[in-house]
């Protein structure tokens, strides 16, 4: 199978269209409903209470972190808390300054509008977005050429949401627009068993602790993947358990799906397999890794890769990839002995 389309693999962290109608249901409709984030929720929830005590918009807020953290809903919580309407849109649906143009031009006083990928807009857009940030104006140009002439048009105060994967993409004036930067995390395995306990009693699933423990600790810290995990899990209990979840048929039913203990699905396995099998644990270069996994550079970098970094499995060297110790314990694998040089390299970077 190639992963060139994310949207294959279950533990995916990007929605997809399933993913996208069950979240609107399963979503938070408050800060005391929503689970973890407990730095960014109690710091939003003083910036929104200090804006509703004045009478005033909130200020602009910026939401950085990996897909699936739960950035959308919070600023649909955001406009839930000031009692205001909220737009959303994306940063590759704005390509051309007229676009937001069109767009702020018709907000409400007080409206919400969530820009999500906001580094992905286009620049002309971008640089009209400063003025309307701060000024809550925007000069719309009329005619072309020597003729054309700018007509300020006064913008109604709003609270903008940007919502990123990449905040280092954005450039400073942007970034210093906004009043309030939050940075979310990924969740602990604790915070996700209380996402997948809640998501259960919505999607009327009876589940235990020890059941919604063994899904958490496969959800790779991110709630969308938990969610998704828990309506695979719930089918297979439907059809072959008697419809409860508990830590054996959570087992089970991972494994039909090929999620390992760690949250590994089969790309990142091939991959791991493809450095410690045939190349020692590397140090090895990735186009040659990816050659030996059947896939291209850019999967094996962009989709496989991250992961199985945070998780300590794989080192990114000038020399190449290299395998960690936990990698070989992980599948069950002896490393190889190190004599002096050694092939792999491994010997000099983690100790024998």
């Amino acid at each position: 199978m190639n992963w060139d389309d994310e949207s294959d693999r279950i533990v995916a962290p990007a929605a997809d269209g399933e993913d996208t109608a069950v979240e609107a249901a399963l979503r938070p409709k408050d800060l005391e409903e929503f689970v973890g984030q407990e730095k960014v929720r109690q710091q939003l929830d003083l910036v929104l209470k200090a804006a509703k005590q004045r009478g005033a918009t909130a200020d602009h807020v910026l939401l950085s972190g990996a897909p699936g953290l739960g950035k959308t809903t919070l600023s649909m919580i955001i406009a839930a808390e000031m009692g205001a309407p909220i737009r959303i849109t994306s940063g590759p649906a704005i390509q051309h300054a007229g676009d937001l143009a069109a767009i702020l031009s018709s907000l409400q006083e007080g409206e919400v509008l969530f820009l999500d990928e906001i580094h992905r807009m286009s620049r002309p857009a971008e640089e009209m977005l400063y003025m309307a940030m701060e000024d809550f104006r925007v000069d719309v140009i009329v005619g072309k050429g020597p003729g054309a002439t700018a007509i300020p048009l006064e913008l109604p105060p709003f609270t903008l949401v940007g919502a990123t994967t990449r905040a280092g993409l954005l450039p400073p004036p942007l970034r210093d627009r906004f009043g309030f930067t939050g940075h979310m995390e990924f969740y602990a395995p604790e915070e996700l068993e209380r996402v997948i306990h809640r998501s259960a009693r919505l999607l009327d699933v009876e589940i235990d602790t020890a059941g919604a423990a063994e899904i958490a600790g496969r959800s790779r810290g991110t709630p969308r993947i938990a969610n998704r995990l828990l309506r695979r899990v719930r089918d297979y209990a439907q059809v072959r358990a008697d419809g409860v979840i508990n830590r054996e048929v959570a087992g089970t039913a991972l494994q039909v799906y090929e999620v390992d203990a760690r949250g590994l699905d089969r790309l990142d396995r091939a991959v791991l397999e493809a450095l410690l099998k045939l190349f020692g644990g590397g140090p090895v270069g990735l186009s040659t890794l990816a050659v030996a996994v059947g896939e291209e550079r850019e999967t094996v970098e962009e989709v496989a890769e991250p992961f199985l970094v945070r998780e300590g499995l794989l080192a990114r060297t000038p020399r190449g990839r290299v395998a960690t110790p936990a990698a070989w314990s992980h599948l069950g694998l002896v490393p190889p002995q190190q004599h002096g040089s050694g092939s792999s390299g491994q010997q000099g970077l983690f100790g024998a």
